[in-house]
């Protein structure tokens, strides 16, 4: 039996709305035993129990992020970096995502199921969620990663196929993209509802949910319809691509059937905010603020290896969430325990609660004074494991 006793000025068990002064994380053989005051837990400790105290610090659930591409590199090349992918570059992507405080990755498309063959070789690493090939359209968005499908029959078929991959959660390309040349325009639909609907009901049939990518307005009232668990970039671009077409009753849609949307901006949103020049950077903010004014709960997440958006810095677009209006105490909490219910792991991580796994950060200072403390770090665990060694 091993035990680990960490102090800190303060613990931020979650969800938002709980604080512990001067307290304590007690864990157990990769497991956390007991949260509360310092004193307490103490209490609880076995003599022998290793302790560490961080004065000035701030324990926390670590983080998620609910959208990657491990085997894409941040390039201008899409293609030809998932061609080239290795495990050892899956590897050390993962690794400064660790090491940035994400314990949980959900990779959200891979070369022929490399993610999910990595996920299974590198059990110490951080926790992914992975989806496999993501389905698409002949010649759609994403079809160099091995997706392609045309008609209900092959829709069904693929996904039973990455089902025996050992797929986490399907995805679904509902409408088209902005990194694959010569595919459909990013607002222009893919895949019917009824072909949506195909895929989530035979995805039902291996107890997956399924995330669909959509930027267009009609995808994601497909989507929507279809039952998709989780709505990807989430854009509500009108047809050709001039504007938002902001649809109340699917937005309430959404929010009624419990759909999280996981819009995936990186950690550089400030540039990107700056190309888009300023009218159109504010008709983005209020896109965002409209939906969580009709309950959409929203997940972060970066998409991380597609072009500029990389591996480094996951609490950067944190930052994108405050600059909309968003407090600090609900943006880590979209971070951890609200992602962790998104992606059906509210029992395993999200939360410092008794019972599930030991997956925490030590930042040196506040994270609710100001969130650029969770970029500096005393500690990241997953699993008890420091991410040093858990990264090996």
């Amino acid at each position: 039996m091993r035990q680990q006793l960490l102090a800190a000025d303060q613990v931020l068990p979650g969800p938002a709305g709980r604080r512990i002064h001067n307290g304590a994380v007690l864990l157990q053989d990769g497991t956390i035993r007991a949260v509360g005051p310092r004193a307490a837990v103490e209490g609880i400790a076995s003599p022998t129990a290793e302790r560490r105290a961080f004065p000035g610090g701030t324990i926390l659930p670590s983080l998620i992020n609910c959208h990657v591409h491990l085997v894409l590199d941040a390039g201008r090349d899409p293609v030809q970096a998932a061609a080239d992918a290795t495990h050892a570059d899956l590897a050390e992507r993962a690794g400064r995502l660790l090491r940035s405080g994400v314990t949980t990755i959900r990779d959200l498309g891979d070369r022929d199921g490399l993610a999910i063959q990595f996920r299974d070789q590198h059990t110490q690493g951080p926790r992914i969620v992975a989806s496999g090939p993501p389905i698409t359209v002949p010649d759609g968005h994403c079809w160099f990663l091995g997706g392609a499908t045309d008609g209900e029959a092959e829709l069904r078929a693929r996904v039973r196929h990455n089902v025996e991959l050992g797929a986490d959660v399907i995805k679904v390309m509902a409408s088209g993209g902005q990194i694959t040349p010569k595919s459909p325009p990013m607002w222009e639909s893919q895949l019917t509802k009824r072909e949506l609907a195909v895929v989530v009901d035979e995805a039902a049939k291996a107890r997956l949910p399924v995330a669909a990518h959509a930027h267009g307005s009609d995808a994601i009232a497909a989507a929507a319809e279809a039952g998709v668990a989780t709505i990807e970039h989430c854009t509500w671009m009108q047809e050709g691509g001039g504007g938002y077409d902001l649809r109340d009753e699917v937005a309430e849609k959404i929010a009624e059937r419990g759909i999280f949307a996981c819009v995936a901006w990186p950690s550089d949103w400030r540039a990107v905010m700056n190309r888009f020049g300023a009218a159109r950077a504010e008709a983005v903010a209020n896109r965002f603020k409209w939906m969580a004014s009709h309950g959409i709960r929203m997940i972060p997440g970066t998409d991380a290896g597609t072009a500029n958006s990389s591996f480094d810095d996951y609490a950067g677009a944190f930052q994108l969430y405050e600059h909309l209006g968003f407090d600090r105490e609900r943006i880590i909490e979209m971070a951890t325990t609200t992602s962790a219910e998104a992606l059906g792991l509210g029992g395993t991580t999200g939360q410092l609660t008794p019972g599930l796994s030991a997956d925490l950060l030590v930042t040196t200072g506040d994270p609710l004074s100001d969130l650029a403390n969770l970029r500096q770090l005393h500690l990241v665990l997953v699993r008890g494991l420091p991410a040093t060694a858990a990264a090996r």
